[in-house]
């Protein structure tokens, strides 16, 4: 079932500029057996690490956290793009492959000690992974597991992630050398 949902991602050359191979989930998502079989993985995974709360990062990852959170009967909390929150928030920055950003979170998303997994569609380079991670700490949440379910292993994102935090786990379901 793992190379179904392998299959069903597309890689779009030269998106969003040169150089930069895509990869597209749509089709992945689309098909109701592999997008399940995604979030069962991933929500198996979660449980055993006991979450009180998922996180999702915009806005791919939203597509995930948010099923998982409710096959875990746990609440969501929302990593956005600065600017995009309307009460008070916390931010920090989050520079990625193509442009330095700011991602926020309500400044109640996450009580402290509160037990957080955080749920994204692609790890790459680990940045954008980093400053969740750093967002939901500033917020004195405990970042028990971070889960994607794509990770391009050339760009050593994993690595970069483990390099700052070493003790936060790390699933990425399906891998592109």
């Amino acid at each position: 079932m793992l190379s179904r949902a392998k299959d069903k991602i597309y890689e779009v050359k030269d998106f969003p500029k040169p150089g930069i191979g895509f990869k597209d989930i749509t089709p992945l998502i689309q098909d109701a057996s592999s997008f399940n079989f995604v979030i069962e993985k991933i929500a198996a995974w979660a449980k055993e690490r006991k979450p009180d709360i998922i996180a999702g990062i915009e806005s791919r990852g939203f597509i995930f956290a948010a099923p998982i959170a409710h096959h875990l009967g746990l609440g969501l909390a929302i990593i956005r793009k600065k600017g995009k929150l309307p009460r008070k928030t916390v931010c920090v920055r989050a520079p990625n492959e193509y442009a330095v950003e700011y991602f926020e979170m309500h400044e109640d998303s996450v009580s402290p000690n509160q037990r957080v997994l955080i749920v994204d569609d692609l790890i790459a380079t680990g940045s954008s992974s980093i400053s969740a991670i750093d967002l939901v700490k500033k917020l004195g949440g405990e970042v028990i597991g971070f889960a994607s379910v794509v990770e391009l292993e050339f760009l050593k994102g994993v690595e970069a992630i483990k390099k700052v935090y070493p003790d936060v786990e790390i699933l990425s379901l399906i891998r592109f050398e």
